[in-house]
């Protein structure tokens, strides 16, 4: 199976990020990944850029170095109803949109407070996946956000850098991967790379879907079509809403 698409990287805007767009998209280039999404962190997060960030992202080109740059944003979840830091209004105008639970910016509560959360965030119509939800710092009724994430036409992401600093979230992402294959739930992938020599970087997301028997067509990473399509019913639906 071939990811040629990273839906979750980030640029030195995001303040403990170290690379521009320009270096994040010929990393991408170099790996052969066709298409990434450029997810600087939310205004709440320490470092983050202001509003204004987001809102002037159209300035970006379509297209950088041969990869289609998608402008968005990793979004804070900042209480337990599903609140965000980004207000609809902005989240509307970007092309795909993420979000999480970050300790800075929301302290742990309980596994019910942290699954109504997220799946209050599923219902948001302009937030398109959850990112890194295997945290175990975050842990939540797995089996309710998956069929939420159906209820609502979402995506779940599998993220290969949870590996590495979010201890214990290996299982929990391997049981969000079952679920979503019991489900027929949509996943993507993301990289989380805070530096272009790690975006496109996919060896702990390529274990995870091999050891479940991933089906492709679940994967919406694997196909540019499939994710433009995607896109495009997204657009269709913030026009008339």
């Amino acid at each position: 199976m071939e990811i040629i698409i990273d839906t979750h990287t980030h640029t030195v805007s995001s303040g403990h990020a170290y690379s521009t767009i320009q270096e994040m998209a010929r990393g991408a280039r170099d790996k052969g990944i066709k298409m990434i999404a450029m997810t600087d962190h939310g205004p709440s997060m320490g470092g983050a850029p202001h509003l204004y960030h987001f809102g002037n992202l159209r300035v970006i080109p379509d297209e950088i170095c041969g990869v289609r740059v998608l402008k968005g944003v990793e979004a804070n979840i900042i209480d337990y109803d599903g609140n965000t830091d980004m207000p609809d209004g902005y989240l509307k105008r970007l092309e795909y949109t993420i979000a999480s639970f970050h300790d800075i910016c929301i302290a742990p509560s309980t596994v019910e407070d942290h699954t109504r959360a997220m799946i209050n965030v599923l219902k948001n119509p302009y937030i398109d996946a959850v990112a890194h939800p295997g945290n175990p710092q975050f842990q939540v009724d797995i089996d309710r956000v998956v069929m939420a994430a159906k209820e609502y036409n979402k995506l779940i992401e599998i993220n290969n850098h949870s590996f590495y600093v979010r201890t214990g979230s290996e299982r929990n992402c391997k049981t969000f991967a079952l679920k979503c294959k019991e489900y027929g739930v949509k996943v993507v992938c993301g990289s989380d790379s805070h530096i272009s020599f790690s975006v496109g970087s996919f060896e702990n997301v390529h274990k995870i879907l091999d050891e479940v028997g991933m089906p492709e067509d679940l994967v919406m990473c694997t196909s540019i079509e499939r994710f433009n399509e995607y896109l495009s019913n997204k657009q269709n639906f913030k026009k008339y809403n």
